[in-house]
């Protein structure tokens, strides 16, 4: 409904986009209870689980990246030392 008022009147001047404002907010409002009925929301159990393998998942790309951080380090500063000499 809201789109159907914007896409009539693209223009529009500015007392009409004013005055439609609350109808479109009240829209909105409208569609977005709807699309929130729709939602199917998982499980506490799915939740938790799905956590847990996030801050696996985080703690091991930091780690990752870590060792890298220190590998990359290493070569850099022996190549500056090499070239530095």
């Amino acid at each position: 409904m809201a789109t159907q008022i914007m896409e009539s009147e693209p223009g529009g001047n500015f007392l009409q986009r004013a005055a439609s404002w609350p109808i479109r907010v009240k829209n909105y409002f409208e569609e977005l209870q709807m699309e929130m009925r729709r939602v199917t929301w998982p499980s506490w159990k799915q939740v938790r689980s799905t956590t847990g393998v996030v801050i696996v998942a985080v703690f091991a790309f930091a780690a990752y990246f870590a060792v890298v951080d220190q590998v990359v380090s290493s070569v850099i500063n022996k190549l500056f030392n090499a070239f530095s000499r």
